[in-house]
């Protein structure tokens, strides 16, 4: 018989109606339900499978982690909000949906911040970004860790974007968020924020000419069906923060505590090399799809993104950020 996939109201429904339990019997153990929604074997996905490994080992299997991949709980802004008042535990986002929330999270996302893949990392592995992450404290959720999420690049319709120039006029779907729509300006094309789960037949009913995203999101997604021509532009290494529900958390005992942040940094690792092994398969496949990879003048973009700065990073602790990240 084929595999019947839940809907998402069946899902939401049963993860409604069973909430987590403080309190409950040691021997019955408690299940922490973690929202992604990339689909199952994603790095991310991948990364927290293997801490919910880590807490049943540690914990005798008292603690389990419940994933729930695919959007099967609505998109990020769905999923974050869910999390933040204690409906669901978990939940993986970009830094993105949190920059109203928490300013210093859109340091993270600035354009051309970063240097590189190992400069981000060993900034948010750091006392940087534990800063950043302990302002979501105050709205609900406890940052874990951080995951990768690639270099962000241009992927279009019509034509491939290897300049500025390219996206006059271009509809370009964004993440729902002040700085990207700004980040989109600058580059000279009109910004269409809208979730992740309605990019594809947004391009493919031509409602937006293109997007942005990562290599291994564009081949998951299938948009490389709909949008075959991907620029490196690599305009930002924005990071994805794993976090929990601060309710769900504080109602566990400091040793659980300390061993459930114990198990999120650890299995960073397997998350990255997971990424790593992902970008170069994703690759491969969406140019074996058709799909044709170019080369972008990423100086060129550089060079128009300071009025973005100068909109976002407009207090000093957020420049004092700047400044301590770029000289990390």
């Amino acid at each position: 018989m084929p595999r019947i996939e839940p809907t998402r109201r069946a899902v939401l429904g049963g993860v409604l109606a069973a909430p987590f339990i403080a309190g409950r019997a040691q021997a019955q153990g408690v299940t922490l339900r973690s929202a992604d929604i990339h689909p199952d074997g994603y790095p991310t996905i991948e990364g927290v499978k293997h801490m919910g490994r880590l807490l049943q080992e540690r914990t005798g299997g008292r603690i389990r982690i419940q994933v729930f991949h695919s959007r099967q709980l609505g998109d990020e802004k769905d999923s974050l909000e869910q999390t933040r008042f204690g409906v669901i535990d978990m939940t993986r986002v970009n830094t993105a949906p949190l920059n109203n929330l928490v300013p210093a999270t859109l340091v993270a996302g600035l354009p051309f911040l970063f240097r590189d893949t190992a400069h981000m990392q060993a900034v948010m592995d750091g006392p940087i970004g534990e800063e950043i992450g302990a302002g979501t404290a105050a709205h609900g959720l406890v940052t874990l860790c951080y995951y990768d999420s690639g270099a962000r690049c241009f992927y279009t319709r019509a034509r491939p974007v290897r300049a500025p120039e390219d996206l006059k006029g271009m509809k370009v779907r964004v993440q729902q968020s002040d700085m990207w729509v700004a980040v989109m300006r600058a580059f000279g094309a009109n910004a269409t924020p809208l979730p992740f789960g309605e990019v594809y037949s947004a391009m493919q009913t031509g409602v937006v000419d293109g997007a942005e995203n990562n290599v291994p999101t564009y081949f998951t997604s299938r948009h490389f069906e709909v949008a075959k021509h991907y620029a490196m532009t690599e305009h930002s290494l924005s990071p994805e923060i794993l976090a929990m529900s601060k309710r769900s958390f504080d109602r566990l005992p400091r040793a659980d505590q300390e061993i459930v942040r114990q198990a999120a940094r650890e299995s960073v690792p397997v998350m990255r090399e997971a990424w790593v092994k992902l970008e170069g398969d994703a690759r491969r496949q969406v140019e074996a799809g058709g799909a044709q990879v170019v080369p972008a003048d990423k100086e060129a973009f550089a060079k128009l993104v300071q009025p973005v700065y100068d909109q976002f990073v407009r207090d000093d602790r957020l420049r004092k950020l700047v400044e301590r990240i770029r000289a990390a």
